[in-house]
């Protein structure tokens, strides 16, 4: 749910400061376009898509429904707007990547982490587009297996691996790889100790070999399974295509060890499960087109803070060019591998002990409407108690007026409590 009015940002600068309001919303270039692009789209849409895009016009509008709060001594009133949670729309991706975030922080081993990316060639992305569940599964498994095997065959320990994949660059393009958080150390195999790796170094050929090594061998298997859609010829004409990715220099990017839980969890929310685009990344709306900001990686020298372009598109182009990174329906776009997987069971004092309770937000794009103000009354300093909730039908002029049972449960529980 998202709250109608804005809370004051001056009574949040422990975590809102510098913090800018958006300009601007995906949603209204949605409404403005998106009929028009649908009657010929320049690329085929999906259900996935056709359903975010609905999900985005319609979040934090009367069409999903106003919950309305009520000061029970002055009778103040709050409109809260509900939000679509569709894992693409920009703010409920946002609430969902803080909570998500938060509850990782609890989980982590109390060593370093170190912050990794690991990216498919190019040529894939055909490939990858046709078949898109097995093949991001298999970039899953064929990053997290990268670092598990060599950690033991180095260090003999278990590590723990978050994994964030992300299909898009900084414009927006076809960019497929996975954000991986890995401890720097774990689970030692032979005596269950936690262990730290002292050493920053890492031998880089061995990893991205060992990496195009495992994707290429389930290639291999898929294709002799006959579980891949393709184009190719025959079997010729695949060899001569793994040949080719053989050659291709594989990348990973390897960032140095970093102290738990803040900076990790800074990394963790800035690559986890947001939607591609952040809407203060919009620096124009005009007409038929839309601006964005991004960072140019390819321009910027080694060590040095890369510098902030500007790309304009037009909406035929922009369109597809989002949405192709729509996730596919009930995918899991965050997975946990070694200590880190639902199986594991870590002992208490493995955990970093030291939680820090308050929630490092500052260093992400904030949407100042997601704090709770609204809901404490401005002139009687108490929270106002929920009244009822009004849904308008689709189609028809009719408006339901109801309450809704879990929300007066829980006041009922709190009321009695208190």
């Amino acid at each position: 749910m998202i709250y109608k009015k804005m809370c004051n940002p001056n009574s949040h600068t422990s975590y809102t400061a510098d913090i800018e309001p958006k300009k601007y919303r995906l949603a209204d270039f949605f409404n403005a376009w998106w009929d028009e692009y649908a009657k010929i789209p320049k690329e085929y849409i999906t259900a996935e898509q056709y359903k975010a895009v609905n999900s985005i016009r319609a979040c934090r509008t009367p069409a999903l429904g106003v919950d309305v709060y009520a000061c029970k001594q002055c009778g103040e009133v709050s409109e809260i707007y509900h939000s679509c949670k569709n894992r693409f729309c920009p703010t409920c991706s946002w609430q969902d990547t803080l909570k998500w975030a938060d509850k990782i922080k609890g989980r982590m081993l109390a060593l370093p982490h170190r912050h990794v990316v690991m990216t498919l060639p190019h040529q894939l992305h055909t490939l990858i587009k046709n078949n898109k569940k097995l093949l991001l599964n298999a970039l899953f498994t064929a990053s997290s297996d990268t670092f598990k095997n060599w950690m033991k065959q180095k260090h003999n320990i278990q590590p723990g691996i978050i994994s964030v994949l992300h299909t898009y660059g900084e414009t927006k393009q076809y960019h497929v790889h996975v954000h991986m958080i890995v401890s720097w150390g774990g689970i030692c195999l032979n005596s269950g100790r936690l262990e730290e790796i002292e050493q920053e170094y890492v031998n880089f050929n061995f990893l991205k070999q060992e990496f195009r090594e495992i994707f290429i061998s389930k290639l291999e298997e898929f294709y002799s399974n006959d579980k891949i859609r393709h184009d190719f010829r025959n079997r010729s004409d695949f060899d001569n295509f793994l040949n080719r990715l053989n050659r291709k220099k594989w990348i990973i990017h390897l960032e140095p060890p970093i102290e738990i839980p803040t900076e990790v969890i800074r990394y963790i929310g800035r690559y986890s499960k947001r939607a591609c685009l952040s809407e203060y990344k919009i620096t124009k709306i005009q007409g038929e087109y839309i601006s964005f900001r991004y960072k140019d990686y390819k321009t910027s020298t080694k060590g040095q803070k890369p510098e902030e372009k500007e790309i304009e598109l037009h909406y035929r182009d922009f369109f597809p060019r989002l949405l192709q990174h729509v996730p596919v329906t009930y995918f899991r776009i965050a997975r946990y591998y070694g200590c880190y997987s639902h199986k594991s069971t870590l002992p208490q004092e493995y955990l970093y002990q030291n939680q820090e309770h308050e929630k490092d937000y500052d260093s992400f794009d904030c949407d100042l409407d997601i704090v709770d103000d609204e809901l404490i009354c401005k002139t009687c300093n108490i929270r106002k108690q929920y009244q009822h909730t009004i849904v308008k039908k689709r189609n028809t002029g009719y408006t339901n007026i109801f309450r809704r049972a879990i929300l007066q449960l829980k006041n009922d529980v709190e009321k009695n409590a208190a």
